[in-house]
């Protein structure tokens, strides 16, 4: 397992992927509950209210190139698997909502959009770097981290998201 420090050298070698998960990512774990403010002015939304389904929760940043490649990406994922049991939640991490308000209206989605503007949630899911990935079960358990993004990467989330809506 690769040291965080050292993440950074071991990618540019090729001995790693953006996927690896640190030693610090609770995996098999409760995922920590939240409740963000959701894009709207909408009551909050829970991690609490969408138990039972497989959930995805992309933390991102207004500033952040390959969130910008991704959204459309994770847009197209949520339409194709929401009906059978998927949400995504897009959290975006920035003090101000203005800049992540811009980002939408330039790189629209339909999938629901929550601020976390003190970084408490990220923190709890321990976000290093935009965007982070995660995916949570049924049983609201941490099941998988992916960190960053490059073309091909939906893939493996296609592939992450499949195998959990298939387990019951």
């Amino acid at each position: 397992m690769f040291r965080p420090m050292y993440l950074a050298v071991a990618l540019a070698a090729g001995l790693a992927s953006p996927a690896v998960v640190l030693a610090a990512d609770p995996i098999g774990q409760p995922a920590p509950a939240f409740s963000l403010p959701l894009r709207g002015g909408n009551a909050p939304l829970g991690l609490d209210k969408l138990r039972g389904q497989v959930v995805m929760v992309n933390f991102w940043a207004s500033w952040c190139e390959p969130c910008r490649k991704e959204f459309p990406l994770l847009d197209q994922i949520y339409k194709k698997y929401k009906a059978a049991g998927f949400t995504l939640v897009g959290v975006n991490v920035e003090p101000d909502a203005k800049d992540a308000e811009g980002f939408i209206a330039k790189t629209p989605v339909t999938f629901p959009i929550l601020f976390d503007k003190d970084s408490t949630v990220s923190k709890a899911y321990r976000v290093s770097g935009m965007p982070t990935t995660v995916l949570v079960d049924r049983k609201g358990v941490l099941r998988w981290v992916h960190r960053s993004y490059v073309p091909g990467d939906e893939n493996e989330y296609l592939n992450q998201v499949r195998a959990l809506l298939m387990e019951k």
